[in-house]
């Protein structure tokens, strides 16, 4: 059972150790940076064939075709930067917020040609990004935290060096 003790900084009492859940976070959040990455990284050199396969998709839409060929051509390189950022725990929080945004825009779009299958698989990408955005206390695995650890230190180097 999870107990609230709020007198214990950054634990969690479910039988599970704080160093496993840092571990378990960190691992997926690497795995979801590549899956985004590639997914921005295959289409990146060759998006007029992806927007042209989103135009056909999208054809029995009411969706304009000027408007499916914009949101195809900012696809990759959105996924390609967001994946490469929570690949390495850069921004991550801010990452993981512009996935968000971007799975709610192609949720828009297949649910409007009733493709659920695909809407399915997406909800599952938003339940894994769901998950890493509760769970962005337990990244102390990347290079935010690496920034954060730096920032802490000069701060207490100054305030060593004012109290001497």
């Amino acid at each position: 059972m999870l107990e609230d003790k709020t007198h214990t900084k950054h634990k969690t009492n479910l039988g599970l150790r704080t160093r496993d859940i840092v571990a378990a976070y960190t691992l997926l959040r690497i795995v979801v940076g590549i899956n985004y990455f590639n997914h921005g990284a295959t289409r990146i050199f060759n998006i007029p064939a992806f927007m042209d396969s989103m135009v056909n998709t999208m054809q029995d839409s009411w969706i304009p075709e000027f408007l499916v060929r914009i949101n195809a051509a900012l696809v990759p390189p959105v996924e390609l930067i967001v994946g490469a950022l929570i690949t390495i725990g850069l921004f991550t929080r801010g990452a993981l917020i512009a996935c968000f945004i971007l799975m709610a825009i192609l949720m828009y779009g297949v649910t409007i040609i009733q493709n659920w299958d695909t809407a399915g698989s997406q909800l599952i990408y938003n339940i894994v990004l769901f998950i890493l955005l509760a769970g962005v206390g337990f990244d102390r695995i990347s290079v935010d935290a690496w920034l954060r650890l730096k920032r802490t230190q000069k701060i207490q180097t100054k305030q060593q060096s004012s109290n001497n």
